[in-house]
């Protein structure tokens, strides 16, 4: 693990690394390097909230480590364009607008289409393919096919005087992916020939045996669902999963139903991967969503965002009865299409639960094979340090257990322990003379974005989290500090209590006679009398309801 120290100051021809998001959550990746004065960034991603972070609609990574060296940067790699890894590009090119951009066509088109969402009209994104070789400053990076859950995904290797490092980005070894195009084994191996110092490998994965199953494996479950839907069916996958939207596409084809596409993402990501050649789409299949009412439900099949229980995504407003044009009745059937992220567990049940209370069969990974992890397992991770030898590892993508377990994968195929390098966020490690050692730790702390705010909204989330799970309680008292009396109140309103309001009899006379005591005694500020007001409620709600609610006293003086 990497200790606390600050950081000494980067000698001339040594690479730093340091992790800015992605190692500790499955979410906001992001990696600097930094050799000579120069930094290239990999990934910009987001991590989306959890139930912990009421109100808050992303988390970012640690942009602010770059705020005063914006002027530094020569380059921002993407590997691929799911969320957690381009997410974020917006509010770091709001910081500094002309740093290069390199990512495959995928990728760039779906960054292109946030940037002109966030009004950002000048930017400069450059397309590059697997066998480029691209140089910027005192960098080379060469771009490797991978597969994974969406097209157009790549590997980086990283040519430095320190050394060379080969960042995998999400992948995994499907030997049968959907669109032909697989992991590049070979130029791993032949970067393996030549020399590894520094691997940077997924650690999603690690704790799984063997091999992730093959997308093609999936089909059979996918056509018993649709077999077996009767009414309305509606798949729940993520905006960006294009394999996934393919194979319902064809589903629905032999079944003869309609598509219809719901959720602004899923919308505008499906049509860019339709017009730049990456989803195939039937002619005649698709139809607005004003168009549903048209068709019985037994011939339409909805596409929609939703899959993590995101509260304002189509799914939560469909299963919470809110949808505008979509309603859920007995006999419908729903399929989430996707993986659990981490962290999302609760959101994803209520959604289910929610699903299921209306009527619908709700298919999911758990009772039914109709998803496969984009991520390498064991089995493929152990391959991939067979063929590359790497000098030094440093696992990245995943929460602490994934990275650990990724390690010991390393070290079992020879790895020595002392070059395996496990680190979370901010982390820093130093890559010279084939060497890599972690040699301090900067704050690399998260950064929410709560509606048109960005940056630390800590206490506001706090003050969120309080309200929702120990409530609320407002007094407003009215006393005459020159005749030392309570003239009106307290009046007490309570939210957030399952309790009877009349429980809060008991505490009204405690508070009456407090007031009085301190008047009695010279008390004549009402920030002091509200104080008063705070202890004795305080005490008695904990005492009596054990409870820790927001208290808010307001004793207006007369």
């Amino acid at each position: 693990m990497s200790d606390l120290r600050t950081p000494p100051k980067l000698k001339p021809g040594t690479l730093r690394v340091i992790p800015l998001g992605g190692l500790g959550d499955v979410g906001r990746n992001m990696t600097a390097f930094e050799i000579d004065g120069e930094i290239a960034l990999v990934d910009c991603g987001v991590l989306f909230p959890e139930d912990t972070h009421p109100g808050v609609d992303l988390i970012l990574p640690a942009l602010d480590y770059l705020a005063d060296r914006l002027d530094d940067i020569v380059a921002l790699v993407l590997t691929h364009g799911h969320e957690d890894h381009i997410g974020a590009v917006p509010y770091l090119l709001k910081m500094r607008s002309d740093i290069p951009v390199y990512g495959s066509k995928l990728t760039l088109a779906f960054v292109a289409a946030k940037l002109r969402e966030h009004r950002i009209r000048e930017f400069r994104l450059h397309d590059v393919s697997e066998g480029d070789v691209t140089r910027v400053g005192n960098y080379e990076f060469e771009f490797l096919a991978v597969n994974h859950s969406i097209p157009d995904a790549l590997a980086v290797a990283i040519r430095t005087s320190a050394g060379v490092v080969l960042h995998t980005g999400d992948f995994k070894m499907d030997q049968l992916p959907l669109d032909g195009r697989i992991t590049d084994l070979r130029g791993f191996a032949r970067l393996g020939t030549k020399g590894v110092d520094l691997f940077m490998v997924d650690s999603t994965n690690a704790e799984t045996p063997g091999f992730t199953t093959h997308e093609v494996d999936i089909e059979p479950a996918m056509t018993r669902v649709f077999d077996g839907a009767k009414g309305k069916l509606i798949v729940a996958c993520f905006a960006s999963h294009v394999h996934r939207v393919q194979q319902v596409l064809d589903q629905a084809v032999k079944h003869n139903r309609k598509v219809c596409y719901v959720g602004r993402s899923m919308v505008r990501n499906m049509a860019t991967a339709r017009d730049l050649g990456y989803l195939k789409v039937p002619a005649g299949i698709m139809i607005e969503l004003k168009e549903l009412d048209k068709y019985r439900d037994d011939e339409v099949v909805i596409i929609s965002t939703g899959s993590q229980g995101e509260p304002l995504a189509a799914l939560s407003r469909i299963a919470n009865r809110e949808h505008p044009h979509i309603e859920v009745r007995e006999g419908d059937t729903v399929l989430l299409a996707s993986s659990l992220i981490p962290g999302n567990e609760n959101s994803v049940y209520r959604v289910i639960n929610g699903l299921a209370k209306l009527g619908a069969t709700v298919v999911h990974k758990g009772n039914a094979l109709v998803h496969v992890s984009g991520h390498a397992s064991a089995g493929e991770l152990l391959y991939c340090y067979n063929i590359l030898k790497p000098r030094n590892v440093m696992p990245v993508h995943g929460e602490i257990r994934h990275l650990i377990a990724n390690g010991k994968l390393a070290q079992r195929t020879g790895v020595p322990e002392e070059n395996v390098i496990i680190v979370e966020d901010g982390g820093v490690i130093d890559l010279v003379g084939g060497r890599a050692k972690v040699v301090g730790k900067i704050d690399a702390s998260y950064i929410f974005v709560d509606g048109s705010t960005v940056g630390d909204v800590s206490e506001a989330v706090s003050d969120r989290l309080i309200l929702g799970e120990e409530g609320f309680i407002s007094i407003i008292s009215v006393v005459n500090t020159h005749n030392r009396e309570v003239v009106s109140g307290p009046i007490i309103n309570a939210r957030g209590f399952a309790e009877d309001e009349s429980v809060f009899d008991d505490v009204h006379r405690q508070i009456f006679d407090a007031l009085e005591d301190a008047l009695r005694d010279g008390v004549d500020d009402s920030h002091r009398l509200q104080q008063v007001v705070r202890r004795t409620i305080g005490s008695w709600v904990s005492r009596k309801l054990r409870r820790r609610p927001m208290i808010v006293p307001v004793v207006i003086t007369t």
